[in-house]
């Protein structure tokens, strides 16, 4: 009996050790940092207290932090558990390359911070802070792949694109890709969950993809419920749209479209709108990429206003001088508001204000970026 238990407790031993050798953790970021130059430019950031006011049309040069990506560290890790399953977790730092400081409001891993467990055949289930469906789903159909600069991510899913507090399932069947999750509640406009107010700052989406060949479709929905006041009224924000894409040799043309509604507590709309995109990539040499993008935001309302509909053109043209490391050029040209659709219809949440007297601003940035 003693001899058995010797030999059980030594394989014991060795399944353990067998197990261990099966987890991995990698350690990666990038660290991307360019020279910037931004035209009518206003130094004043507009807020309610300030009734919205603005400064006077500037130039701007400055060193910034994330042109193409926004600077960050991760760890990610995988462990097999046998039987096609397998445990996970990722944590993700954001940070700027031009002082040092955190990124997303100060969080030690505000970009993404989730554990959770994949199927091989069924999928995968997460918890914690991730990015939303409608982000996901429309994720491969950006020609510039939401670089963090010049594109208006924000307009297109929503302020919660990130989401607190969060349950996801993602899954791969074939050409099918699906996402859903559902947020207990989001930190951006609130505290997270609140006791008694099961609905408030919670959010859920879904999105549903298909690649086959050279095309690519994807369908979108979201919904938010952020605090809009101190007395914890929740507004019900909605969003839903379809995007498409098509390559054909070295080029490839994407486009969509995302309809929203913001609504307040009452149901009184904040903002309607139609927002469209429409660009492509085009691969010129192994090195060489080239990416165009069109925007425009059919605003039908503004809290019982109408503005003019803005517009942006960006343009990104990408050189790699090794795998990890590329040089780029980015700019954009927008009208009727500041780059990336800063308005106040977002809350002037993209830090690109436009100078009094102005209607139409002007960037374009330098930069370098190295993965690891």
């Amino acid at each position: 009996m003693a001899r058995c238990h010797i030999w059980l407790a030594a394989f014991a031993v060795i399944a353990g050790s067998a197990h261990a050798q099966s987890t991995s953790v990698t350690l990666y970021g990038v660290v991307d940092a360019n020279i910037e130059y931004v035209s009518h430019y206003s130094s004043i950031t507009p807020t309610p207290a300030n009734g919205l006011s603005r400064g006077p049309a500037e130039n701007l040069f400055r060193l910034s932090s994330g042109g193409l990506s926004g600077s960050r560290w991760g760890l990610r890790g995988v462990e097999d558990l046998g039987g096609g399953w397998k445990g996970l977790f990722v944590l993700e730092s954001g940070f700027g390359l031009d002082d040092g400081k955190s990124q997303q409001g100060g969080r030690l891993f505000g970009r993404q911070a989730f554990v959770g467990i994949r199927s091989d055949q069924l999928g995968q289930l997460s918890f914690g802070r991730q990015y939303t469906s409608i982000f996901e789903g429309f994720a491969n159909f950006s020609p510039g792949g939401f670089p963090t600069q010049y594109e208006p991510v924000v307009v297109e899913t929503g302020l919660n694109h990130r989401s607190d507090n969060t349950v996801k399932y993602s899954g791969q069947f074939g050409g099918v890709t699906a996402f859903a999750h559902w947020s207990f509640g989001n930190g951006v406009a609130g505290g997270g969950e609140v006791p008694g107010q099961f609905r408030r700052d919670t959010g859920y989406g879904a999105s549903l993809g298909y690649a086959s060949g050279p095309f690519g479709v994807a369908v979108v929905y979201d919904q938010y419920s952020p605090t809009l006041n101190a007395a914890g009224a929740t507004g019900d924000f909605k969003k839903a749209g379809a995007a498409a894409s098509y390559s054909f040799g070295a080029a490839k043309v994407m486009g969509g479209y995302r309809w929203g509604r913001n609504a307040d507590a009452s149901g009184v709309t904040l903002l309607r709108d139609n927002f469209y995109w429409l660009g492509g990539t085009y691969q010129v040499t192994p090195a060489i990429s080239l990416a165009l993008t069109y925007f425009y935001d059919d605003v039908k309302n503004l809290a019982g206003t109408n503005i003019k509909n803005p517009w942006q053109v960006s343009f990104i043209a990408d050189y790699s001088l090794s795998k990890r490391t590329d040089i780029y050029l980015t700019t954009a040209y927008v009208k009727e508001s500041g780059i990336n659709f800063d308005t106040s219809a977002i809350g002037f949440a993209n830090g690109y204000f436009l100078g009094t007297g102005k209607n139409s601003m002007f960037a374009a940035a330098v930069g370098i970026r190295q993965k690891f």
